[in-house]
């Protein structure tokens, strides 16, 4: 019973590691996209801004 049990802890050990190797995956991948977007979303809305007080200074 003993080795029994001890191969079920080892397969426990054995995912819990597979999944911590997947949410670091996943953590990391997106830390690289959530700056592409917060970039891209920061540079659209100060052009609108920018646009909207060119226009409000232009009247």
């Amino acid at each position: 019973m003993r080795v029994s049990n001890r191969r079920k802890g080892q397969g426990l050990v054995e995912y819990s590691l597979i999944i911590a190797l997947i949410a670091l995956v996943c953590i990391v991948a997106m830390v690289n996209i959530s700056g592409t977007i917060e970039d891209s979303f920061y540079k659209n809305i100060s052009g609108e801004i920018q646009k909207v007080s060119d226009n409000m200074s232009g009247s």
